[in-house]
């Protein structure tokens, strides 16, 4: 209790957070080195990540050589690379670093999300003429999206909280705070120092989530697929479906029936046209039009 009281009077201390050694100096360096590492993270391992997930070869490869190297711990790499040569250029050795251990899970999930998208959308796709780029920008990456932005948010995560080792290199950021507070035998200045990382991990987090729902491709047809639900006067939750079964695209079931169902009418259709009627359900006749026999 003493050491959370002496931190929270640190942190309400003003002389603490200015000068060359205080908060908001330190924090700008924390927030400089994590962005630069995840951006080369980002460059490094989803353009390799998408490719595998596309052509479907070489991937498990990939994934399983980067979990490997999750496995290396961050501090002994940090310490290797400052006694090598590169410990002569300032924050390479830290930056190297953090990015072998932002690529696994960017990696991974990126893999994962391509693999994994739905099949029978992207071989429709295929069958509508697409070109390999146009399948996988139209089509691949926004079924994968959210396991794309897990993997984003997972590295941001590990890359905020990890750089603090930075400053056992000699680095800035807010790892400086927590290993002079071990200097001067400080408990509460170290545990500022965590409570700091802790909360701008925290408020990284959250930022990549209001990220993630607001940039989120499927967004609109979410929306418009709850729209389309009846309000008042319509059935009770639970209640079983209407019997003419359930409202799809016209454009797509007026492109099913000129080709013999066999082909969808657009990109933007397929996901819905596939999607559209639950498994075991037949849809029924457009309503106002008679069946023919």
């Amino acid at each position: 209790m003493d050491a959370i009281t002496g931190a929270w009077q640190w942190l309400a201390t003003a002389a603490n957070w200015a000068g060359e050694k205080g908060v908001w100096h330190r924090l700008g360096e924390h927030l400089w080195l994590s962005g630069l590492c995840l951006l080369l993270s980002c460059l490094t391992a989803l353009p390799l990540a998408l490719w595998l997930g596309h052509i479907g070869r070489g991937g498990a490869l990939a994934v399983n050589l980067s979990n490997v190297g999750r496995a290396v711990p961050t501090f002994a790499v940090l310490v290797l690379l400052t006694l090598s040569p590169l410990g002569k250029h300032g924050d390479w050795p830290t930056i190297i670093a953090l990015v072998l251990f932002a690529v696994p899970p960017l990696l991974t999930n990126v893999h994962l999300g391509i693999r994994e998208a739905d099949r029978d959308v992207v071989e429709a796709a295929r069958g509508m003429g697409m070109s390999g780029p146009q399948l996988l920008l139209r089509v691949e990456i926004p079924l994968a999206y959210p396991l794309i932005m897990t993997g984003l948010r997972s590295a941001a995560v590990q890359v905020v909280a990890t750089a603090t080792l930075a400053a056992l290199a000699g680095g800035g950021g807010l790892g400086r705070i927590i290993t002079a507070g071990f200097g001067n035998y400080d408990t509460a200045q170290v545990v500022a120092g965590a409570v700091l990382v802790a909360l701008l991990a925290l408020l990284v987090e959250g930022v990549l989530v209001l990220v993630d729902r607001s940039f989120d491709p499927m967004r609109g047809r979410r929306r418009a697929r709850r729209g389309s639900r009846p309000a008042s006067g319509g059935p009770a939750a639970g209640a079983p479906a209407p019997a003419q079964g359930p409202a799809v695209n016209p454009q797509a079931a007026s492109g099913a029936s000129q080709a013999g169902g066999g082909r969808l009418s657009g990109a933007g259709a397929l996901a819905e046209g596939a999607h559209a009627a639950p498994s075991g359900s037949t849809p029924g006749p457009p309503p106002g039009r008679a069946t023919e026999v």
